[in-house]
């Protein structure tokens, strides 16, 4: 593992408060969530929960849950209004295409495409109708070959000329997981490797992350990077904004469960290179509460950790 993503040094200084004990956020801090967070919680009483969310200090949100013009259950119009009267403003979306009645369409075909781009028309014309200055994918297409990978990548750059045609001027936004850092190989670098020993240990072809970054057109394709899964990934989420300035626009400030507890992510490198790089979009998000607590409770812990941060301003 590199050292940009991982073990915090100074990091500790702003552990994260729990329970009751959280304080309220700092005023001038300000910061973004991936509703997926919240899971079925925030559908309880949508109204007085994104009221709440507010509190927390959340300014702005990242959707999770569109279909057929629903947020959840919740039609869109309806959702971005008690979003406003919450005083949230809802940024960004993640999407992953349905087609022909298959949800989360995984495996791409150029027979499928033209139905893939019907998607994303609705899609992004439902979208640009609530403002959102994403529109993003979160999961990625089955890439087994380097030749999936570049209709993958064909796809993505299609997808972001329909995007913008309808008024969501960024284009394609693509998100990652862990998958993207496993290595596709041509059949002579397999051959190559046939029958060393030591083969498992070696890294051989391509990370379908760089492969994406490489075919995918910058001024229509842009990446949200998820730091805690390009550190489960094994690779540094440091040096790939390094790397690649122009590309990754967004980012998703994640742990394994509540900020700073596992110790695995260096959170004050990560931001000190996110305000390097001129990022102003980050969004909080949060898997299952492994203890039992709420996700409401793990939300409000992850906002006190960034608000006592002096890294985060």
């Amino acid at each position: 593992m590199t050292a940009g993503g991982l073990l915090a040094g100074k990091a500790s200084a702003a552990v994260a408060a729990t329970g009751a004990e959280a304080p309220m956020p700092h005023a001038s801090k300000s910061f973004g969530l991936q509703i997926y967070s919240l899971q079925q919680e925030l559908y309880n009483d949508l109204p007085a929960r994104l009221k709440e969310v507010k509190a927390m200090g959340y300014e702005r949100l990242e959707l999770a849950g569109y279909g057929k013009g629903k947020i959840g259950k919740v039609d869109m119009m309806e959702f971005k209004k008690m979003a406003e009267d919450a005083g949230l403003k809802i940024v960004s979306s993640h999407v992953n295409p349905s087609v022909e009645g298959v949800p989360f369409l995984r495996d791409y075909t150029k027979e499928l495409t033209p139905k893939i781009m019907e998607y994303w028309k609705a899609t992004a014309a439902d979208h640009a109708k609530l403002g959102c200055k994403y529109l993003i994918q979160p999961m990625m297409p089955n890439i087994p070959d380097h030749d999936a990978a570049k209709l993958v990548c064909d796809i993505f750059n299609q997808a972001a000329d329909v995007i913008k045609a309808e008024g969501i001027a960024t284009g394609f936004g693509y998100h990652n997981h862990n998958m993207e850092f496993n290595r596709v190989a041509t059949e002579e670098q397999k051959a190559k490797m046939k029958g060393n020993p030591f083969a498992a240990f070696m890294k051989v072809g391509d990370q379908i992350y760089d492969l994406m970054l490489r075919d995918t057109d910058p001024s229509k394709v842009y990446f949200e990077m998820d730091v805690y899964w390009t550190v489960m990934g094994q690779n540094d989420p440091v040096e790939y904004m390094q790397k690649h300035k122009d590309r990754i626009k967004v980012l998703h400030i994640k742990d394994r469960a509540v900020f700073g507890q596992s110790g695995m992510m260096n959170f004050e490198m990560i931001f000190k290179q996110m305000y390097a790089n001129g990022i102003q979009d980050y969004f909080v998000e949060l898997e299952k509460m492994p203890d039992g607590r709420t996700q409401f409770a793990g939300v409000k812990d992850c906002a006190a950790y960034l608000a006592n941060a002096s890294f985060v301003k």
